[in-house]
């Protein structure tokens, strides 16, 4: 009997220990849970001083307190971190809140976040500033951007559409009252669609106008074409809608200059035009031309966009440029654009240039993170903005089939602007194949 219930007991332990493995890798959060967490804060609070040390994060004590410990408590001086404020678990890893001493700025602590990293034996550190001499830092228990899963809590909301999960476990919103406009970049296969396709998912469940621009014939969008308010498919078509929306633009002007106002949500909820954000497929299209006849009419296009990149934002149109390449050697008006469009996020790449082109001039530093981008790793991006700041994002998978569905179910949001009439898209027919003539 004795044997047997050995035998049982090495088996049990057995199993625990192959579905703790198991749990690890299929089911992180539950791991995490379970037994990161508890280890990960054991560990951090029993090597805090002494790691704090070793990374150069400490400064000599103030001289009343050097007094107080020499001759009062009868201890040896030593250098003091940064004194723990607030310690907060979360389902993806632990968030600590930092007093940063006199000596010390936030820069210090970010410098070190890769040698914290390995001393905490945690997948990711982050240092963000949350208020004048405090800074959180952000430990990741776990690699979250392996399979991305929404919280269920991200939903669409006053223009705060939800689109992607950052490495530190909170979301990425596509704010436009904060970032009006915006550049995503990316090569083939980089996942660049893939955003676009959950940004739209997003857009289409908020009362706003879509306004699509596809040089590509409309291979990309037209199958968003019931909750399009318009759409171009080519150069030429491009050019006709973009010059009705700065006439709206100028329109909208008119209207809070009449009611004394500088932003449209400002005026009444009954006077207020409705916002619409501008999605354009591959942008570069925009600035090639042909030939030297085509030269006008591409300068015209692209001041036009330029001049709704400068001042379409307090009239609620908003500008949404997707491409591959974007940089002044697309011709004139290239920089001055890429200048009015704040919000940066840069998939994989195929050339470091183009990399430096896309946040470059808001976080030179973010450009090596992001020619580490890996080529199996579809949807992970590095998004920025013009405070500095940046972040290493990933989307969750969707199919071009789920957003057209999403499309199709709140095309009664579709809202009836007249002066895009002209350029509304049609539901197109598929011709069916024709009858073969050679028998099975």
């Amino acid at each position: 009997m004795a044997d047997i219930a050995t035998w049982f007991e090495l088996g049990g332990a057995a199993a625990g220990a192959g579905g703790l493995r198991y749990a690890k890798y299929r089911a992180p959060r539950v791991y995490w849970s379970a037994i990161g967490l508890p280890v990960t804060w054991g560990r951090f609070t029993w090597t805090y001083p002494s790691t704090m040390d070793v990374c150069g994060l400490t400064v000599q004590p103030s001289g009343f307190r050097a007094f107080m410990t020499r001759n009062v408590a009868r201890r040896e001086v030593r250098p003091v971190p940064p004194k723990v404020r607030r310690v907060r678990p979360t389902s993806t890893g632990l968030r600590v809140t930092l007093r940063l001493p006199a000596g010390l700025e936030p820069a210090d602590i970010a410098a070190s976040a890769e040698r914290l990293r390995h001393a905490f034996g945690v997948h990711s550190v982050s240092v963000m500033e949350t208020k004048p001499g405090y800074v959180e830092l952000r430990m990741t228990g776990y690699d979250v951007l392996a399979r991305v899963k929404m919280p269920r809590k991200a939903t669409p909301r006053d223009l705060i559409v939800p689109v992607a999960l950052r490495e530190d476990g909170t979301v990425f919103e596509r704010d436009y009252r904060k970032v009006p406009h915006a550049l995503t970049l990316g090569a083939n296969q980089s996942g660049k669609s893939m955003y676009q396709r959950n940004l739209i998912k997003g857009l289409a469940k908020l009362p706003v106008g879509l306004v699509g621009i596809d040089c590509k014939r409309g291979v990309e969008q037209s199958r968003y074409a019931p909750r399009l308010s318009a759409l171009a498919t080519d150069r030429d078509s491009a050019g006709q809608l973009i010059d009705a929306l700065v006439t709206e633009m100028e329109d909208r002007f008119d209207l809070l200059a009449l009611y004394g106002v500088s932003d449209l949500w400002e005026l009444p909820e009954e006077l207020r035009p409705v916002p619409l954000v501008v999605l354009i497929d591959e942008v570069a299209e925009l600035f090639l031309v042909m030939s030297k006849k085509d030269e006008p009419a591409r300068d015209h296009t692209v001041m036009q966009l330029v001049r709704l990149g400068q001042m379409a934002r307090a009239v609620g149109i908003y500008l949404e440029a997707c491409g591959q390449r974007f940089g002044s050697d697309l011709g004139k008006g290239a920089t001055a654009l890429r200048a009015q469009l704040t919000g940066r996020v840069v998939h994989r790449v195929n050339d470091k240039q183009t990399a430096e082109m896309g946040l470059g001039d808001i976080a030179p530093d973010a450009v090596v993170s992001v020619t580490g981008i890996r080529a199996d790793r579809p949807g992970v991006a590095v998004a920025g903005d013009a405070s500095g700041y940046w972040s290493r994002i990933r989307t969750p998978e969707i199919t071009p089939d789920q957003a057209a569905a999403v499309c199709r179910e709140f095309a009664h949001l579709t809202p009836e602007l007249p002066f895009l009439v002209p350029f509304r898209p049609t539901a197109r027919t598929v011709p069916k194949p024709a009858a073969s003539l050679t028998a099975p």
